[in-house]
């Protein structure tokens, strides 16, 4: 098993749509690299400081690989905005790929270097430096409350594509 962590815009919609892609082995919503080390139940108002919305992804790598799971999150995703996907805005619905390992860092910038778009994707690909959970409303948030779906930018059939693979 390996981890991995990718940041689309919102949390909700990016874990719904990837925890049904093989060789996904499970999911958790999260905010990665930050600058402080807060906690999972830290609400004070205010305290936002340069967390991306993520989700940590175990994933088998005898069934998918990095470059499978960047070609996935493209499909959710518009890769050459800027700190915006949606209706979400703000740096912590920016794009992103982070790793503790720098073979997935490596092989997320070979992806980008081979597409045609390369000079216009504006995904960060970096060390995971941070990582915090999301509080328990917040995981598997779709599929406990599909009726939030109105505020996830990805289409509700997209969501479910690799659902009954």
């Amino acid at each position: 098993m390996e981890q991995i962590y990718l940041a689309g815009g919102c949390l909700w919609g990016v874990q719904e749509f990837i925890k049904y892609v093989p060789g996904v082995i499970s999911t958790e919503a999260g905010r990665a690299n930050g600058t402080s080390r807060i906690t999972q139940n830290d609400n004070t108002p205010n305290t936002y400081d340069g967390y991306a919305e993520c989700v940590q992804i175990d994933f088998d790598p005898s069934i998918t690989s990095v470059t499978i799971l960047m070609k996935h999150l493209f499909e959710i995703i518009d890769p050459y905005s800027v700190n915006k996907q949606g209706i979400d805005v703000g740096e912590k619905y920016r794009t992103g790929i982070y790793s503790l390992s720098d073979g997935h860092l490596a092989e997320a910038k070979r992806y980008i270097a081979s597409r045609d778009d390369a000079d216009r994707i504006a995904l960060e690909i970096l060390p995971l430096i941070h990582y915090v959970a999301s509080d328990d409303i917040h995981q598997n948030h779709l599929s406990q409350f599909p009726e939030d779906h109105h505020l996830c930018h990805i289409p509700w059939d997209l969501l479910h594509k690799y659902k009954s693979q």
